[in-house]
């Protein structure tokens, strides 16, 4: 532990949103303080952090001083300036570093990482113009799904082509460009697989989960997926091979799909907390949060071992936010909200996490009826 940072270190998160908040309130469990970089004073992260730098993500003096003012850096949400990174690397350690943000930030240089080291992607094509568009979509075929390569998420930045006509005006709906075309997978579940890689390569990867969607917003996830043992430890390990590869010091979220054949095909990376890992906070005696503060401090990584089985729900938009003194009303729901002040659609406000004893995870019919006055509404 000759590297690890002491207690009373500072540690710099660049983000202010609720996965940077989690990952403040596990910095205090393990004595640390932590150090926003955000857009606005108030963010969600700022609330319980013992320090906010205000500036651009591409505010070069701003960085600089939030650098000088902190021990390590990280960060909570990729849609943010690399070269920013760069700066902030030349000046105190930043992990994940700098180069597994910018092959996570672009899909192709993202799927030719991910197949150069084995892992399975839908077949898909970069589109750089029309041309290329009307020849990927004669190649892979329809329908298929069009998608920016960068400062996509959340089902924004793409569009499902399901006949030839849709795509003239995918192309001129969709920016920044250029594009990338893929497959439409048929998949029979969505998985994934949070992994937290240690400065001196050791890793941890948690339990694959099943998630379930709502208007391309991820509405339940399920822990553990209700897939094969066999199948649940390729995840694993392809999503162990993956953070190998490129190196993470932090964590690394891996989104797959488990097409109708039972093949995993990897969909997209995201090198941070992730929200389909929040049940870890309530199911496993140490939560991706405390897995990634204690990558980036240079710490020993605990077993990502959970004691109990459990189902997460977004809080999302002004709907589910109206629902809060019924949900804290309701027994066996573990309420999280995340400081934001403005309910807007389609906004995460919070998240709740219901758990049962190893094994006891509900069926598919089951699993709504378990989160009360939450219970209605329908998932993909």
């Amino acid at each position: 532990m000759t590297d690890a940072l002491p207690p009373g270190s500072t540690i710099g998160i660049v983000g202010g949103g609720q996965l940077g908040r989690m990952s403040a309130m596990a910095a205090a469990r393990l004595g640390y303080r932590a150090h926003i970089f955000a857009t606005e004073a108030s963010s969600p992260a700022s609330q319980v952090s013992a320090a906010t730098t205000v500036g651009a993500y591409d505010d070069v003096d701003a960085l600089a001083r939030f650098a000088r003012d902190v021990d390590v850096v990280t960060f909570e949400f990729e849609n943010i300036s690399a070269a920013g990174l760069e700066l902030l690397a030349g000046i105190k350690p930043v992990r994940p570093g700098p180069a597994v943000l910018r092959a996570s930030q672009d899909r192709v240089t993202e799927k030719c990482f991910i197949n150069a080291v084995g892992g399975s992607t839908a077949s898909w094509a970069a589109v750089n113009n029309p041309d290329d568009l009307a020849s990927a979509v004669a190649e892979i075929g329809l329908p298929s799904v069009l998608k920016t390569t960068r400062l996509g998420y959340d089902g924004r930045g793409q569009a499902v082509l399901r006949e030839r006509g849709d795509a003239e005006a995918a192309w001129e709906r969709l920016a920044p460009r250029p594009l990338v075309l893929e497959a439409f997978v048929d998949f029979a579940c969505e998985i994934s697989v949070v992994v937290a890689r240690g400065l001196d390569g050791s890793v941890a990867a948690f339990d694959a989960v099943e998630n379930w969607h709502r208007h391309h917003i991820l509405d339940l996830t399920l822990a553990p997926a209700r897939i094969s043992a066999e199948l649940a430890e390729n995840a694993r390990a392809t999503a162990i091979r993956v953070a190998a590869g490129l190196g993470v010091v932090g964590l690394l979220a891996v989104e797959m799909f488990v097409d109708r054949d039972g093949k995993l095909l990897v969909n997209e990376l995201a090198p941070r907390p992730h929200n389909s890992g929040h049940w870890t906070i309530d199911a496993c005696p140490a939560s991706q949060f405390e897995m990634h503060i204690r990558a980036v401090a240079g710490l020993p990584l605990p077993p990502a071992t959970r004691h109990s089985d459990a189902v997460m729900k977004n809080l999302v938009g002004p709907d589910d936010l109206a629902l809060w003194p019924e949900i804290l009303a309701t027994p066996g729901l573990i309420p999280h909200l995340y400081g934001k002040a403005e309910a807007r659609p389609g906004r995460k406000m919070g998240h709740v996490t219901r758990l049962f004893p190893r094994g006891a995870l509900p069926g598919e019919h089951g699993v709504r009826a378990v989160l009360g006055v939450l219970a209605d509404g329908e998932s993909k």
